[in-house]
């Protein structure tokens, strides 16, 4: 249970309005709350990091590769249908 939680919670049937925390006393929760779930995190092994950052350029190099060629297709169709060629 969190802070929060558990300084809110006063049992069943009571119908008290949660306490209004100061605004220093929410910042210092705030920051307690920051650091455990900082603490929660775990670093990645080189491995899972050489991974990770192949598939992130992987996916960067083929939205890049779907957005060119919808570009030259969509550039292309703009300059067929906008200029004026007369058929003689």
């Amino acid at each position: 249970m969190t802070e929060t939680t558990a300084g809110n919670s006063h049992g069943a049937g009571h119908n008290k309005k949660p306490s209004k925390v100061g605004f220093f006393a929410g910042i210092a929760l705030f920051f307690r709350q920051m650091i455990s779930e900082l603490k929660k995190v775990v670093t990645p092994t080189r491995s899972e990091l050489v991974n990770y950052t192949l598939v992130v350029i992987g996916f960067v190099v083929l939205m890049m590769l779907i957005i060119s060629a919808l570009d030259f297709v969509f550039g292309n169709g703009s300059i067929l249908v906008f200029t004026n060629s007369p058929e003689q």
